[in-house]
């Protein structure tokens, strides 16, 4: 498989996974996990400089070295500052090398590494178990039920969007990024990153400070769009932003219609999950008039 699959293939998959209190990147490839080497050598060492520690440790064990090229992979990974390639391996792989890591922590790294597997692929066979450890995760951010419901609604039909365009050719993350954009500009008159500044966020996820309303019309939005890329039958990325424009434009003219009906703004700068309990009851009237037109 080539490099340029690999970024594909791991494209979006980037998750983050605890062990003992720390951080350790993971991706879903190739149909098994792939774990960030660095992140767990500092997590069993403590190290501070880890590829340091990397060199030294394939230095002393001259097998592993030997072997470093089958059993590690450059994968793109999300950081801080964006995607970028870094060194993975599977758990077979993980567990090769930690036999070259003196750690107490060696053992419990390796029952919590198995069970990491084994609940991916309890979801691959079940796929509601992920979906209610998701809804656990948002309950535990603060996040209400309703709310959750809506979040996991918008998951699926942003999952039916994105097949959709991977079906006509769309793969790389530069033409996802235009095509999202495409829609949120019609919707909301915003670009993605324009609507991040403007809730003053960074690095967080947008649709998790989006309230009730503006997830609905994110959800109308690309629902359209995949309704009219599937009629139209778009093909090639221009084909497909003017289909992403027009699903966009549906959701953004249901927006004005409300706003104009309400004299209220659906597009609220304030993060939801601190937005005043006086101001989420007023919002949430307005949210369910709308729900009963729809």
């Amino acid at each position: 498989m080539t490099e340029e699959n690999k970024k594909n293939d791991s494209e979006s998959n980037t998750h983050i996974a605890i062990f003992n209190g720390k951080a350790i990147r993971r991706t879903w490839f190739a149909e098994r996990w792939w774990f960030v080497i660095e992140d767990i050598i500092s997590t069993l060492t403590d190290s501070n400089d880890p590829k340091q520690y990397i060199n030294k440790m394939k230095q002393r064990d001259n097998i592993l070295s030997e072997a470093w090229v089958q059993i590690v992979h450059t994968l793109q990974i999300q950081t801080t500052g964006g995607k970028q390639a870094m060194n993975c391996s599977d758990t077979e792989g993980i567990l090769r090398i930690i036999q070259s890591i003196p750690s107490k922590k060696a053992e419990p790294f390796k029952r919590w590494l198995a069970k990491v597997g084994y609940e991916r692929i309890q979801e691959i066979e079940n796929p509601e178990l992920a979906q209610e450890r998701m809804k656990k995760l948002y309950e535990l951010k603060g996040y209400s039920k309703d709310w959750i419901e809506k979040r996991l609604r918008g998951i699926a039909i942003r999952q039916e969007l994105t097949d959709e365009w991977k079906n006509r050719g769309m793969r790389q993350e530069i033409e996802f990024a235009i095509l999202t954009n495409e829609i949120s500009q019609a919707t909301f008159g915003k670009t993605v990153e324009e609507y991040k500044k403007f809730k003053k966020l960074k690095k967080e996820n947008l649709r998790d400070h989006m309230d009730d309303l503006e997830l609905i019309f994110t959800m109308l939005g690309e629902a359209s769009t995949t309704a009219i890329t599937k009629a139209k039958d778009a093909k090639g990325l221009e084909e497909n932003k003017i289909a992403a424009r027009q699903g966009g434009e549906v959701a953004g003219n249901a927006r004005k219609e409300l706003e104009s009906k309400t004299g209220e703004d659906v597009v609220t700068e304030e993060n939801f999950l601190f937005i005043p309990e006086k101001k989420k009851k007023k919002r949430k009237k307005l949210i369910d008039s709308y729900q009963e037109i729809m």
